[in-house]
């Protein structure tokens, strides 16, 4: 019975041995967070605890940041170096020759005739007319000529054309002043307007003048105070960007432009500016508010310091059209100084003298092209010869 005993407790034991070896060979469960619940389905007390394994939190992987990508600055526009007043002037002779103007091929094709009546001092007349110099001056030249030639006796072309030259500059007149305001007032800058009827080039004219003044290393600031045409600003601007001058506008279409002028005097005292150039609206004439508002813009900015000069820019291709402008520009604002544009595609060169004769005033600036340096100061002495280059 013993014995019984014994070997059956050596089979317990030998089979629990083999069990536990059979647990521990189970698969351990995967790894992760546990947590014990009760089985309501079993019937013991409470329930049979388990372990259950939670949901494993992943952590979400963290966005790559973006890439800041530094925009490129955008390169400074270049400063250009506008080409020296003083040798603009030289290239007027070429382009006189190309307009076939009337000073320098008929009229001394006449003079230089082995003889001279008055058939060819009726010819003369009527080349003069035909070259806007105007009926007075016309009847003046042709009679200071008719004297000297019949006094010296003399058809040969070179005497001739020294006669002519100097009939001619003396009409021209040397003796008038025509430098520019453009030198600092105490303690603001000089004050220019600049006016004319529409299409004539005026804004153009500004800032080709910016670029003589530059050449003159002059510090300039613009204004533009047209500010009924829509492009007539950015044009300015462009205009000023090129020569590193500054140009003060209005974000407003059809804003004052009386206001706009104000501030850019303002400006130009700010930065201690030599001189304002302050673009105006192309007004016709015979629109009378316009008229007046060019005389409200004048008075407004005088409330800063006087307008030095009023530029009153023309066409020379108009001819006696322009004197009526003139006229008409000179009963609103004192008119200092004018410039003729196109001069270069004009034969009626005489439009020089007409205007000054009619006015008073001299001309200051002539164009003689399309480029941005066409624009030059006006000699009596250089325009003479430019007429009467062969």
């Amino acid at each position: 019975m013993e014995f019984t005993l014994i070997i059956a407790v050596v089979i317990a034991l030998a089979v629990g041995v083999v069990l536990v070896g059979f647990l521990d060979r189970r698969p351990a469960p995967p790894k992760g967070t546990y947590k014990e619940v009760r089985d309501p389905d079993d019937p013991g007390r409470g329930g049979t605890a388990v372990l259950e394994r939670e949901p494993e939190v992943v952590e979400p992987e963290a966005e790559p940041e973006p890439e800041v990508v530094e925009p490129e600055a955008e390169p400074e526009p270049e400063v250009e170096r506008p080409e020296a007043a003083g040798s603009r002037l030289q290239r007027l002779r070429a382009r006189l020759l190309k307009s076939n103007n009337v000073f320098g091929k008929s009229l001394l094709a006449l003079l230089s005739r082995d003889r001279i009546d008055e058939d060819v001092w009726d010819e003369v007349e009527e080349t003069l007319l035909m070259a806007d110099l105007g009926t007075e001056p016309t009847m003046e030249l042709v009679d200071r000529l008719r004297d000297r030639v019949k006094v010296e006796g003399t058809q040969d072309p070179e005497q001739v054309r020294s006669l002519l030259r100097e009939e001619l500059l003396a009409m021209v007149d040397p003796s008038m002043d025509r430098r520019l305001e453009a030198s600092r007032k105490g303690d603001r800058p000089a004050i220019t307007m600049v006016v004319g009827v529409n299409g004539v080039g005026k804004t153009t004219t500004v800032g080709k003048l910016a670029r003589v003044l530059v050449a003159e290393d002059r510090k300039v600031v613009l204004g533009a105070a047209d500010t009924f045409r829509a492009a007539a600003a950015e044009q300015l601007a462009t205009w000023g960007a090129r020569v590193g001058v500054d140009t003060v506008r209005s974000d407003k279409d059809g804003a004052d432009p009386a206001s706009v002028a104000y501030e850019a005097v303002a400006e130009g005292i700010r930065q201690e500016a030599d001189v304002v150039l302050v673009d105006t609206a192309g007004r016709l004439q015979n629109k009378a508010n316009l008229m007046d508002e060019l005389g409200k813009i004048k008075r407004v900015i005088e409330k800063q310091g006087e307008v030095d000069e009023v530029l009153l820019v023309l066409d020379a291709t108009t001819g006696q059209n322009g004197l009526t402008q003139a006229k008409v520009f000179a009963e609103v604002v004192d008119v200092t100084g004018i410039v003729l544009t196109k001069l270069d595609g004009t034969a009626k060169g005489g439009i020089v003298v007409a205007i000054q004769r009619q006015l008073g005033v001299p001309v200051k600036l002539v164009g003689l092209g399309e480029g941005a340096d066409d624009l030059a100061p006006f000699s009596a002495e250089g325009f003479v010869d430019a007429l009467l280059a062969d």
